[in-house]
């Protein structure tokens, strides 16, 4: 599954481990992510994330 980028701080939203913190199962693909979802580290909205180029 593709891992998504938060361009302000640099974390990184891998679906393979999900945002336990956050109530998102492992196995979540960031286009399930709900639409209230924000990054756990600077808490900016899902339209601050792109893809990993891997």
């Amino acid at each position: 599954m593709q891992k998504y980028l938060c361009v302000p701080c640099g974390y990184i939203y891998d679906p393979a481990e999900g945002d336990p913190d956050g109530g998102i199962a492992p196995g979540t693909a960031f286009e399930e992510l709900p639409d209230g979802w924000v990054c756990p580290v600077c808490f900016v909205g899902k339209e601050h994330f792109e893809p990993v180029e891997e």
